[in-house]
Protein backbone atom coordinates (compact mmCIF):
# COMPACT_ATOMS: atom_id res chain seq x y z
CA UNK A 1 0.00 0.00 0.00
CA UNK A 2 1.37 3.72 -0.87
CA UNK A 3 2.39 5.71 1.80
CA UNK A 4 0.68 8.56 3.39
CA UNK A 5 2.95 10.82 1.49
CA UNK A 6 2.72 9.35 -1.51
CA UNK A 7 -0.60 9.22 -1.71
CA UNK A 8 -0.50 13.18 -0.95
CA UNK A 9 1.53 13.34 -3.84
CA UNK A 10 -0.29 11.85 -6.06
CA UNK A 11 -3.42 13.94 -4.63
CA UNK A 12 -5.55 10.47 -4.68
CA UNK A 13 -7.32 10.95 -1.65
CA UNK A 14 -11.14 12.83 -2.10
CA UNK A 15 -11.06 16.74 -1.79
CA UNK A 16 -13.16 18.30 1.29
CA UNK A 17 -16.35 19.90 1.23
CA UNK A 18 -14.39 22.96 2.57
CA UNK A 19 -11.27 25.28 2.71
CA UNK A 20 -9.26 26.60 5.77
CA UNK A 21 -8.37 30.51 4.17
CA UNK A 22 -6.77 33.62 5.54
CA UNK A 23 -8.66 36.64 4.51
CA UNK A 24 -7.04 40.21 4.69
CA UNK A 25 -9.98 42.43 5.61
CA UNK A 26 -7.93 45.46 6.26
CA UNK A 27 -4.72 47.20 7.36
CA UNK A 28 -2.83 45.38 10.58
CA UNK A 29 -2.46 42.48 11.34
CA UNK A 30 -5.38 42.09 13.25
CA UNK A 31 -7.20 41.83 10.17
CA UNK A 32 -5.67 38.63 8.75
CA UNK A 33 -8.01 35.80 9.26
CA UNK A 34 -11.06 36.43 11.83
CA UNK A 35 -9.84 36.68 15.72
CA UNK A 36 -6.62 35.87 14.95
CA UNK A 37 -8.17 32.55 13.12
CA UNK A 38 -8.28 31.23 9.33
CA UNK A 39 -11.96 31.00 8.01
CA UNK A 40 -13.91 28.24 6.12
CA UNK A 41 -15.03 28.54 2.76
CA UNK A 42 -17.08 25.87 0.49
CA UNK A 43 -14.94 24.69 -1.99
CA UNK A 44 -16.40 25.98 -5.45
CA UNK A 45 -16.42 23.52 -8.66
CA UNK A 46 -14.13 24.68 -11.65
CA UNK A 47 -15.41 26.46 -14.94
CA UNK A 48 -14.88 25.41 -18.16
CA UNK A 49 -11.66 28.10 -18.20
CA UNK A 50 -10.72 27.41 -14.80
CA UNK A 51 -8.37 25.14 -12.49
CA UNK A 52 -8.92 23.69 -8.87
CA UNK A 53 -5.80 23.71 -7.75
CA UNK A 54 -4.34 22.53 -3.79
CA UNK A 55 -1.59 25.06 -2.32
CA UNK A 56 1.30 23.04 -0.59
CA UNK A 57 3.27 25.23 0.28
CA UNK A 58 4.08 29.09 1.02
CA UNK A 59 6.71 30.74 1.95
CA UNK A 60 6.42 34.04 4.08
CA UNK A 61 7.36 37.44 2.30
CA UNK A 62 8.88 40.51 3.96
CA UNK A 63 6.98 42.00 0.75
CA UNK A 64 3.58 40.71 2.80
CA UNK A 65 4.52 43.65 5.46
CA UNK A 66 3.90 46.70 2.82
CA UNK A 67 -0.04 45.22 2.42
CA UNK A 68 -0.25 44.66 6.15
CA UNK A 69 0.77 48.13 7.53
CA UNK A 70 -0.98 49.64 4.01
CA UNK A 71 -3.98 47.74 3.80
CA UNK A 72 -6.24 48.72 0.49
CA UNK A 73 -4.09 51.87 0.22
CA UNK A 74 -0.79 49.16 -1.22
CA UNK A 75 -0.07 50.42 -4.58
CA UNK A 76 -1.04 47.41 -5.49
CA UNK A 77 -4.41 46.99 -4.30
CA UNK A 78 -5.44 50.51 -5.88
CA UNK A 79 -7.46 51.94 -3.02
CA UNK A 80 -9.67 48.70 -2.48
CA UNK A 81 -12.07 48.69 0.10
CA UNK A 82 -10.52 44.99 1.85
CA UNK A 83 -13.91 45.42 4.12
CA UNK A 84 -15.91 44.20 0.89
CA UNK A 85 -13.32 42.70 -1.40
CA UNK A 86 -10.76 41.55 0.89
CA UNK A 87 -7.55 39.77 -0.79
CA UNK A 88 -5.18 37.40 0.58
CA UNK A 89 -1.28 37.06 1.06
CA UNK A 90 0.74 34.42 0.11
CA UNK A 91 2.96 34.74 -3.38
CA UNK A 92 5.62 32.24 -2.52
CA UNK A 93 3.40 29.21 -4.01
CA UNK A 94 3.44 25.50 -5.20
CA UNK A 95 0.25 23.97 -5.78
CA UNK A 96 -0.92 21.06 -7.16
CA UNK A 97 -3.81 20.62 -10.03
CA UNK A 98 -7.05 19.14 -8.70
CA UNK A 99 -8.92 19.28 -11.56
CA UNK A 100 -8.81 21.67 -14.74
CA UNK A 101 -11.98 22.90 -16.81
CA UNK A 102 -12.23 21.37 -20.16
CA UNK A 103 -11.01 23.87 -21.83
CA UNK A 104 -7.64 23.87 -20.10
CA UNK A 105 -7.08 20.08 -20.28
CA UNK A 106 -4.83 20.24 -23.07
CA UNK A 107 -2.51 21.89 -20.87
CA UNK A 108 -3.07 20.81 -17.29
CA UNK A 109 -4.05 17.75 -15.55
CA UNK A 110 -4.91 15.92 -12.23
CA UNK A 111 -2.19 16.04 -9.92
CA UNK A 112 0.21 18.32 -11.97
CA UNK A 113 2.19 20.47 -9.70
CA UNK A 114 3.46 24.02 -10.40
CA UNK A 115 4.85 27.11 -9.17
CA UNK A 116 3.35 30.69 -9.34
CA UNK A 117 5.31 33.52 -11.36
CA UNK A 118 3.50 36.51 -9.02
CA UNK A 119 4.36 39.23 -10.66
CA UNK A 120 1.74 39.61 -12.74
CA UNK A 121 0.42 42.48 -15.49
CA UNK A 122 -2.57 42.33 -17.45
CA UNK A 123 -2.91 45.06 -20.07
CA UNK A 124 0.31 46.68 -18.61
CA UNK A 125 -1.36 47.01 -15.08
CA UNK A 126 -0.09 45.10 -12.30
CA UNK A 127 -2.35 42.66 -10.59
CA UNK A 128 0.01 40.61 -9.14
CA UNK A 129 -0.95 37.09 -7.26
CA UNK A 130 -1.01 37.55 -3.29
CA UNK A 131 -1.92 41.34 -3.61
CA UNK A 132 -4.44 42.36 -6.38
CA UNK A 133 -5.38 38.55 -6.85
CA UNK A 134 -6.07 36.75 -3.63
CA UNK A 135 -2.79 34.66 -2.79
CA UNK A 136 -1.94 30.73 -1.52
CA UNK A 137 -2.68 31.60 2.22
CA UNK A 138 -5.66 29.09 1.34
CA UNK A 139 -5.94 25.20 0.97
CA UNK A 140 -8.04 25.20 -1.85
CA UNK A 141 -9.13 27.76 -4.44
CA UNK A 142 -9.77 28.36 -8.06
CA UNK A 143 -6.95 29.79 -10.65
CA UNK A 144 -8.27 31.43 -13.79
CA UNK A 145 -7.73 33.82 -16.49
CA UNK A 146 -6.29 36.33 -13.75
CA UNK A 147 -3.32 33.71 -13.99
CA UNK A 148 -3.70 32.19 -16.75
CA UNK A 149 -4.18 34.61 -19.38
CA UNK A 150 -1.04 37.70 -18.11
CA UNK A 151 0.56 39.91 -20.43
CA UNK A 152 3.18 37.25 -20.51
CA UNK A 153 1.30 34.39 -20.74
CA UNK A 154 0.12 31.63 -17.98
CA UNK A 155 2.01 32.90 -15.12
CA UNK A 156 2.35 29.11 -13.86
CA UNK A 157 5.89 27.18 -13.97
CA UNK A 158 5.88 23.49 -14.59
CA UNK A 159 8.15 21.68 -11.85
CA UNK A 160 10.30 19.43 -13.09
CA UNK A 161 12.39 16.33 -11.37
CA UNK A 162 11.01 15.63 -7.53
CA UNK A 163 11.48 18.97 -6.04
CA UNK A 164 9.88 19.39 -2.73
CA UNK A 165 7.13 21.73 -2.08
CA UNK A 166 9.04 23.96 0.50
CA UNK A 167 12.07 24.21 -2.44
CA UNK A 168 9.28 24.72 -5.34
CA UNK A 169 7.86 27.67 -3.15
CA UNK A 170 10.94 29.19 -2.63
CA UNK A 171 11.97 29.23 -6.79
CA UNK A 172 10.08 32.75 -6.78
CA UNK A 173 12.07 34.49 -4.03
CA UNK A 174 15.37 32.99 -5.23
CA UNK A 175 14.32 34.08 -8.65
CA UNK A 176 14.28 37.64 -7.31
CA UNK A 177 17.77 37.53 -6.39
CA UNK A 178 19.08 35.71 -10.16
CA UNK A 179 17.13 38.51 -11.88
CA UNK A 180 19.24 40.80 -9.78
CA UNK A 181 22.18 39.64 -12.11
CA UNK A 182 20.64 39.47 -15.24
CA UNK A 183 20.49 42.55 -18.06
CA UNK A 184 17.19 44.44 -17.25
CA UNK A 185 18.66 48.06 -18.69
CA UNK A 186 18.28 49.13 -21.83
CA UNK A 187 21.85 49.56 -23.44
CA UNK A 188 21.71 50.60 -26.58
CA UNK A 189 20.18 53.83 -28.21
CA UNK A 190 16.29 53.56 -28.25
CA UNK A 191 14.88 53.30 -31.90
CA UNK A 192 12.09 55.96 -32.56
CA UNK A 193 13.57 57.72 -29.35
CA UNK A 194 14.50 60.65 -28.62
CA UNK A 195 18.38 61.71 -27.70
CA UNK A 196 19.28 64.62 -25.88
CA UNK A 197 23.26 65.43 -26.33
CA UNK A 198 24.85 68.02 -24.34
CA UNK A 199 28.30 69.65 -24.92
CA UNK A 200 30.11 71.97 -23.33
CA UNK A 201 31.07 75.51 -25.26
CA UNK A 202 34.20 75.91 -27.09
CA UNK A 203 35.01 71.51 -27.20
CA UNK A 204 36.79 71.09 -30.37
CA UNK A 205 37.24 66.97 -29.66
CA UNK A 206 36.56 65.04 -32.75
CA UNK A 207 33.70 62.72 -31.23
CA UNK A 208 32.49 59.79 -33.36
CA UNK A 209 29.62 57.53 -32.96
CA UNK A 210 30.21 54.21 -34.59
CA UNK A 211 26.33 52.22 -34.02
CA UNK A 212 23.43 53.72 -32.45
CA UNK A 213 23.27 57.49 -33.83
CA UNK A 214 20.66 56.35 -36.93
CA UNK A 215 17.84 55.02 -33.83
CA UNK A 216 16.56 58.06 -32.27
CA UNK A 217 13.70 60.21 -34.09
CA UNK A 218 14.78 63.16 -32.75
CA UNK A 219 17.71 64.16 -31.45
CA UNK A 220 18.63 67.33 -29.03
CA UNK A 221 21.28 69.25 -29.62
CA UNK A 222 22.68 71.83 -26.46
CA UNK A 223 25.75 73.41 -27.25
CA UNK A 224 27.04 70.12 -28.96
CA UNK A 225 30.42 70.44 -30.74
CA UNK A 226 30.55 70.80 -34.30
CA UNK A 227 32.20 67.40 -34.98
CA UNK A 228 28.41 66.28 -33.07
CA UNK A 229 26.11 68.40 -34.78
CA UNK A 230 27.79 67.17 -38.39
CA UNK A 231 27.68 63.93 -37.31
CA UNK A 232 24.00 64.35 -36.63
CA UNK A 233 23.03 66.33 -39.59
CA UNK A 234 24.08 62.98 -41.93
CA UNK A 235 20.99 61.38 -39.94
CA UNK A 236 17.37 61.24 -41.28
CA UNK A 237 16.21 62.07 -37.61
CA UNK A 238 14.42 65.70 -36.64
CA UNK A 239 16.84 67.45 -35.21
CA UNK A 240 16.26 70.28 -32.31
CA UNK A 241 18.54 72.81 -31.29
CA UNK A 242 18.44 74.14 -27.70
CA UNK A 243 21.64 75.97 -26.47
CA UNK A 244 22.53 77.96 -23.66
CA UNK A 245 21.15 76.07 -20.99
CA UNK A 246 21.97 76.15 -17.13
CA UNK A 247 21.22 73.06 -15.06
CA UNK A 248 17.94 74.50 -13.65
CA UNK A 249 16.18 74.75 -17.15
CA UNK A 250 16.87 71.17 -17.93
CA UNK A 251 13.43 70.16 -16.35
CA UNK A 252 11.60 72.63 -18.28
CA UNK A 253 13.31 71.54 -21.63
CA UNK A 254 11.54 67.75 -20.52
CA UNK A 255 8.54 68.72 -20.03
CA UNK A 256 8.37 70.80 -23.06
CA UNK A 257 10.15 67.98 -25.64
CA UNK A 258 8.39 64.96 -23.77
CA UNK A 259 5.37 65.82 -22.13
CA UNK A 260 7.56 65.28 -18.96
CA UNK A 261 8.15 61.51 -19.96
CA UNK A 262 11.71 62.19 -20.01
CA UNK A 263 14.43 61.56 -22.53
CA UNK A 264 15.05 58.18 -23.76
CA UNK A 265 18.83 58.24 -24.23
CA UNK A 266 20.96 61.28 -23.03
CA UNK A 267 24.60 61.91 -23.59
CA UNK A 268 26.66 64.27 -21.55
CA UNK A 269 30.03 65.21 -23.55
CA UNK A 270 32.90 66.44 -21.32
CA UNK A 271 30.89 66.52 -18.35
CA UNK A 272 31.99 68.90 -15.76
CA UNK A 273 29.42 69.69 -13.13
CA UNK A 274 28.40 67.30 -10.84
CA UNK A 275 24.85 69.64 -10.33
CA UNK A 276 24.65 69.58 -14.15
CA UNK A 277 24.93 65.61 -14.25
CA UNK A 278 22.64 65.17 -11.83
CA UNK A 279 19.80 67.23 -13.48
CA UNK A 280 20.25 65.53 -16.95
CA UNK A 281 20.04 62.30 -14.95
CA UNK A 282 16.86 63.55 -13.34
CA UNK A 283 16.11 64.46 -17.18
CA UNK A 284 15.67 60.67 -18.65
CA UNK A 285 13.17 57.97 -19.38
CA UNK A 286 11.92 54.85 -17.50
CA UNK A 287 14.98 52.71 -18.87
CA UNK A 288 16.45 55.04 -20.67
CA UNK A 289 20.14 55.54 -20.74
CA UNK A 290 22.91 58.57 -19.38
CA UNK A 291 26.19 58.36 -21.44
CA UNK A 292 28.77 60.54 -19.66
CA UNK A 293 31.67 60.58 -22.09
CA UNK A 294 34.95 62.39 -21.02
CA UNK A 295 38.50 62.27 -19.44
CA UNK A 296 38.22 64.89 -16.74
CA UNK A 297 36.48 64.10 -13.32
CA UNK A 298 33.18 65.98 -12.26
CA UNK A 299 33.37 68.85 -9.44
CA UNK A 300 31.65 66.57 -6.79
CA UNK A 301 29.83 63.38 -5.82
CA UNK A 302 26.32 63.37 -7.92
CA UNK A 303 22.67 63.18 -7.05
CA UNK A 304 21.29 59.62 -8.12
CA UNK A 305 18.19 58.67 -8.00
CA UNK A 306 18.42 55.05 -6.58
CA UNK A 307 14.47 54.78 -6.34
CA UNK A 308 14.24 54.88 -10.40
CA UNK A 309 18.16 52.89 -10.78
CA UNK A 310 15.83 49.76 -9.07
CA UNK A 311 12.24 50.02 -10.16
CA UNK A 312 12.93 51.98 -13.72
CA UNK A 313 16.13 50.13 -14.49
CA UNK A 314 17.72 53.50 -15.60
CA UNK A 315 21.52 52.90 -16.91
CA UNK A 316 24.45 55.41 -16.25
CA UNK A 317 27.02 54.66 -18.91
CA UNK A 318 30.42 55.94 -19.90
CA UNK A 319 33.63 55.97 -21.95
CA UNK A 320 36.79 58.19 -22.36
CA UNK A 321 35.79 58.84 -25.91
CA UNK A 322 35.83 59.94 -28.53
CA UNK A 323 33.40 57.20 -29.97
CA UNK A 324 30.10 58.04 -27.78
CA UNK A 325 28.78 54.64 -28.97
CA UNK A 326 31.89 52.95 -27.16
CA UNK A 327 29.61 53.11 -23.72
CA UNK A 328 26.88 50.67 -24.97
CA UNK A 329 26.41 47.29 -25.58
CA UNK A 330 26.87 43.98 -23.58
CA UNK A 331 30.42 43.98 -23.46
CA UNK A 332 31.02 47.58 -21.08
CA UNK A 333 28.17 47.20 -19.00
CA UNK A 334 28.15 43.70 -16.90
CA UNK A 335 25.28 42.88 -14.49
CA UNK A 336 27.29 39.57 -12.75
CA UNK A 337 29.30 39.37 -9.73
CA UNK A 338 33.14 39.32 -11.22
CA UNK A 339 34.58 35.76 -11.30
CA UNK A 340 37.25 35.15 -8.79
CA UNK A 341 36.34 38.82 -7.33
CA UNK A 342 35.32 40.44 -4.09
CA UNK A 343 31.99 40.84 -3.10
CA UNK A 344 30.06 42.73 -0.14
CA UNK A 345 26.60 42.29 0.92
CA UNK A 346 25.54 44.86 2.76
CA UNK A 347 22.71 43.66 5.15
CA UNK A 348 23.14 39.87 4.25
CA UNK A 349 21.48 38.30 7.58
CA UNK A 350 17.74 38.93 6.39
CA UNK A 351 16.73 35.77 4.24
CA UNK A 352 16.92 37.46 0.58
CA UNK A 353 20.39 38.77 2.08
CA UNK A 354 21.20 35.29 2.98
CA UNK A 355 20.05 33.93 -0.68
CA UNK A 356 22.53 36.38 -2.07
CA UNK A 357 25.86 34.78 0.16
CA UNK A 358 24.43 31.53 -0.88
CA UNK A 359 24.58 31.95 -4.58
CA UNK A 360 27.82 33.77 -4.60
CA UNK A 361 29.33 30.70 -2.52
CA UNK A 362 27.85 28.30 -5.03
CA UNK A 363 27.77 30.65 -8.39
CA UNK A 364 30.63 28.45 -10.84
CA UNK A 365 33.49 30.56 -11.08
CA UNK A 366 31.94 33.23 -8.36
CA UNK A 367 33.90 35.54 -6.26
CA UNK A 368 36.77 34.50 -4.37
CA UNK A 369 36.50 36.25 -1.33
CA UNK A 370 32.97 37.35 0.03
CA UNK A 371 32.23 39.60 3.07
CA UNK A 372 28.91 39.59 4.71
CA UNK A 373 28.27 42.92 6.68
CA UNK A 374 25.14 42.76 9.39
CA UNK A 375 24.53 44.51 12.08
CA UNK A 376 22.62 41.64 14.17
CA UNK A 377 25.42 39.50 15.44
CA UNK A 378 23.12 36.23 15.84
CA UNK A 379 22.10 36.99 12.07
CA UNK A 380 25.86 36.54 11.04
CA UNK A 381 26.39 33.42 13.84
CA UNK A 382 23.62 31.92 11.23
CA UNK A 383 25.55 32.81 8.11
CA UNK A 384 28.87 31.57 9.47
CA UNK A 385 27.10 28.62 10.61
CA UNK A 386 25.01 28.23 7.57
CA UNK A 387 27.22 28.79 5.01
CA UNK A 388 30.78 28.27 6.31
CA UNK A 389 31.40 24.98 5.24
CA UNK A 390 29.45 25.63 2.40
CA UNK A 391 31.97 28.30 1.26
CA UNK A 392 35.29 25.79 2.26
CA UNK A 393 33.62 23.18 0.07
CA UNK A 394 33.84 25.69 -2.40
CA UNK A 395 36.96 27.04 -2.28
CA UNK A 396 35.65 29.98 -1.25
CA UNK A 397 36.76 32.78 1.38
CA UNK A 398 33.69 33.92 3.75
CA UNK A 399 34.26 36.74 6.47
CA UNK A 400 31.27 38.59 8.74
CA UNK A 401 31.69 42.22 10.08
CA UNK A 402 28.94 44.13 12.27
CA UNK A 403 29.90 47.75 11.84
CA UNK A 404 28.35 48.36 15.14
CA UNK A 405 30.44 46.85 17.59
CA UNK A 406 33.73 46.35 15.30
CA UNK A 407 36.65 48.25 16.03
CA UNK A 408 36.87 49.51 12.70
CA UNK A 409 34.92 50.94 10.04
CA UNK A 410 32.86 48.95 7.53
CA UNK A 411 35.22 51.16 5.27
CA UNK A 412 38.66 50.12 6.74
CA UNK A 413 37.54 46.54 7.01
CA UNK A 414 36.93 46.14 3.18
CA UNK A 415 39.92 47.69 2.21
CA UNK A 416 42.09 46.00 4.39
CA UNK A 417 40.68 42.30 3.42
CA UNK A 418 41.01 43.54 -0.10
CA UNK A 419 44.42 44.73 0.15
CA UNK A 420 43.55 48.09 -0.33
CA UNK A 421 42.06 47.39 -3.80
CA UNK A 422 38.18 47.76 -2.78
CA UNK A 423 35.29 45.19 -3.61
CA UNK A 424 34.39 43.86 -7.32
CA UNK A 425 30.64 44.55 -5.99
CA UNK A 426 28.58 45.51 -3.21
CA UNK A 427 24.90 44.12 -3.00
CA UNK A 428 22.35 46.38 -0.83
CA UNK A 429 20.29 44.12 0.67
CA UNK A 430 18.36 46.83 2.76
CA UNK A 431 16.07 49.64 1.71
CA UNK A 432 18.50 52.71 2.95
CA UNK A 433 19.50 55.43 1.06
CA UNK A 434 22.81 56.85 3.18
CA UNK A 435 23.90 52.86 3.31
CA UNK A 436 23.78 52.97 -0.80
CA UNK A 437 25.69 56.20 -0.88
CA UNK A 438 28.38 54.28 2.18
CA UNK A 439 28.21 51.11 0.11
CA UNK A 440 29.45 52.77 -3.23
CA UNK A 441 32.64 54.64 -1.46
CA UNK A 442 33.81 50.45 -1.08
CA UNK A 443 34.24 49.66 -4.78
CA UNK A 444 37.19 49.47 -6.94
CA UNK A 445 36.82 52.10 -9.67
CA UNK A 446 35.31 49.24 -12.33
CA UNK A 447 33.33 47.94 -9.48
CA UNK A 448 29.75 47.03 -9.52
CA UNK A 449 26.93 48.62 -6.84
CA UNK A 450 23.58 46.48 -7.35
CA UNK A 451 20.31 47.94 -5.27
CA UNK A 452 18.35 44.71 -4.59
CA UNK A 453 16.47 46.52 -1.82
CA UNK A 454 14.39 49.56 -3.03
CA UNK A 455 13.24 52.46 -1.89
CA UNK A 456 11.09 55.04 -3.26
CA UNK A 457 11.31 56.82 -6.78
CA UNK A 458 12.52 60.57 -5.72
CA UNK A 459 15.34 59.03 -3.32
CA UNK A 460 18.46 60.82 -3.91
CA UNK A 461 22.21 59.74 -3.12
CA UNK A 462 25.52 60.94 -3.71
CA UNK A 463 27.38 58.56 -6.04
CA UNK A 464 30.37 58.62 -7.76
CA UNK A 465 29.50 59.02 -11.37
CA UNK A 466 32.87 60.14 -12.68
CA UNK A 467 33.79 56.62 -12.26
CA UNK A 468 31.54 55.27 -14.77
CA UNK A 469 33.14 57.11 -17.82
CA UNK A 470 36.70 57.21 -15.75
CA UNK A 471 36.46 53.37 -14.36
CA UNK A 472 33.69 51.58 -16.12
CA UNK A 473 31.51 51.39 -12.70
CA UNK A 474 28.26 49.92 -13.13
CA UNK A 475 24.95 50.42 -11.01
CA UNK A 476 22.09 48.56 -11.28
CA UNK A 477 19.05 47.60 -9.56
CA UNK A 478 16.33 45.36 -10.13
CA UNK A 479 12.58 44.75 -9.36
CA UNK A 480 10.01 41.48 -9.42
CA UNK A 481 11.38 38.34 -11.73
CA UNK A 482 9.93 36.80 -14.74
CA UNK A 483 9.07 32.78 -15.08
CA UNK A 484 12.01 32.44 -16.60
CA UNK A 485 14.21 33.82 -14.00
CA UNK A 486 12.13 30.85 -11.52
CA UNK A 487 12.93 27.94 -14.47
CA UNK A 488 16.56 29.11 -13.99
CA UNK A 489 16.51 28.92 -10.49
CA UNK A 490 14.87 25.43 -11.15
CA UNK A 491 17.50 24.08 -13.42
CA UNK A 492 20.43 25.16 -11.03
CA UNK A 493 18.34 22.81 -8.01
CA UNK A 494 18.18 19.90 -10.42
CA UNK A 495 21.69 19.93 -11.94
CA UNK A 496 22.66 20.39 -7.74
CA UNK A 497 24.53 23.66 -8.55
CA UNK A 498 22.13 25.42 -5.99
CA UNK A 499 20.26 24.90 -2.69
CA UNK A 500 17.23 27.10 -2.51
CA UNK A 501 16.00 24.92 0.62
CA UNK A 502 18.87 26.06 2.35
CA UNK A 503 16.79 29.13 2.75
CA UNK A 504 14.31 27.40 4.70
CA UNK A 505 14.54 28.76 8.55
CA UNK A 506 11.28 27.68 10.24
CA UNK A 507 7.88 25.72 9.35
CA UNK A 508 4.13 26.30 10.23
CA UNK A 509 0.72 25.13 9.65
CA UNK A 510 -2.28 25.97 8.30
CA UNK A 511 -3.26 27.94 11.56
CA UNK A 512 0.56 29.70 12.21
CA UNK A 513 0.24 32.02 9.66
CA UNK A 514 -0.69 34.84 11.44
CA UNK A 515 1.75 33.91 13.89
CA UNK A 516 4.52 33.85 11.07
CA UNK A 517 3.51 36.80 9.97
CA UNK A 518 4.04 38.62 13.02
CA UNK A 519 7.47 36.81 13.00
CA UNK A 520 8.39 37.86 9.72
CA UNK A 521 7.37 41.06 10.59
CA UNK A 522 10.34 41.26 14.28
CA UNK A 523 12.60 39.14 11.96
CA UNK A 524 12.88 36.27 13.99
CA UNK A 525 14.47 33.49 11.97
CA UNK A 526 17.21 34.06 10.00
CA UNK A 527 16.08 32.56 6.92
CA UNK A 528 12.80 31.61 5.66
CA UNK A 529 9.75 30.75 7.07
CA UNK A 530 7.24 28.06 4.97
CA UNK A 531 3.69 27.27 5.47
CA UNK A 532 2.08 24.49 4.48
CA UNK A 533 -1.54 24.93 4.26
CA UNK A 534 -2.53 21.39 4.33
CA UNK A 535 -0.86 20.67 7.92
CA UNK A 536 -3.09 20.68 10.79
CA UNK A 537 -1.39 20.57 14.51
CA UNK A 538 2.15 22.32 13.11
CA UNK A 539 3.19 24.84 15.43
CA UNK A 540 5.42 27.28 14.03
CA UNK A 541 9.05 25.90 15.16
CA UNK A 542 12.32 27.14 13.51
CA UNK A 543 14.38 24.22 12.14
CA UNK A 544 16.54 23.65 15.15
CA UNK A 545 13.58 23.17 17.71
CA UNK A 546 12.70 19.56 15.25
CA UNK A 547 14.86 17.02 16.54
CA UNK A 548 13.44 17.60 20.12
CA UNK A 549 9.78 18.61 18.99
CA UNK A 550 9.25 16.61 15.97
CA UNK A 551 12.62 14.03 16.26
CA UNK A 552 11.27 11.91 12.98
CA UNK A 553 11.45 14.98 11.01
CA UNK A 554 14.67 16.32 12.94
CA UNK A 555 16.31 13.23 11.91
CA UNK A 556 15.73 13.79 8.30
CA UNK A 557 17.51 17.40 7.99
CA UNK A 558 20.56 17.65 6.35
CA UNK A 559 23.83 18.68 8.42
CA UNK A 560 23.60 21.69 10.25
CA UNK A 561 19.74 21.14 10.37
CA UNK A 562 19.47 21.99 6.72
CA UNK A 563 16.06 21.19 5.51
CA UNK A 564 15.72 18.12 2.93
CA UNK A 565 13.05 16.81 0.61
CA UNK A 566 13.20 13.88 3.42
CA UNK A 567 12.32 15.80 6.05
CA UNK A 568 8.99 17.51 4.15
CA UNK A 569 8.59 13.76 3.25
CA UNK A 570 8.50 12.46 6.81
CA UNK A 571 6.50 16.03 7.96
CA UNK A 572 3.45 14.74 5.37
CA UNK A 573 3.15 11.44 6.62
CA UNK A 574 3.50 12.26 10.28
CA UNK A 575 0.96 14.96 10.07
CA UNK A 576 -1.39 15.05 6.88
CA UNK A 577 -5.06 13.82 7.37
CA UNK A 578 -6.53 12.58 5.02
CA UNK A 579 -10.07 14.29 3.51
Amino acid sequence: MASKYERYRAASTAVPQQTWAWNMYGAGLENMGRNGRPEQFPIPQPGDDQLLVRIDSVGMCFSDVKIITQGGKHPKLYNRDLTQEPTRLGHEVTLTVIEAGKNLRDRYHHGQRLAVQPDIYQNGKSTAYGYTVPGGLIQYHLIGAEVLETDAGACLLPLAGEMGYAESSLLEPWGCVVASYTQRRRLEPKTGGIMWIVGQPGDTREYTFSAGLDAPATIVLTDTPPAVRALVAQTNATIIERNGLDAAEYAALKEDLTGGKGFDDAVALDPRSATAVSAMARCIARRGTLNLVGKTPLDGLADADVGRLHYDYIAFMGSAGPDIAAAYGEARNRCELRPRGAAVFVGAGGPMGQMHVQRAIELPDGPHLIIATEINDERLEAIMRQFGPLAQANGRKLLVFNPQNAGESLYDFVMRATDQLGADDVVICVPVAPLMAEAATLLKPDGMLVLFAGVPNGTMAPLNLSAVYLGNAQYTGTSGLTIDDQAAVMARALDGSLSPERSVAAIGGMETAQEAMAAVMEGKYPGKIVIFPQLHNLPLLGLDELPAKLPEVGAKLGPGNVWTDEAEAALIELLWGEA
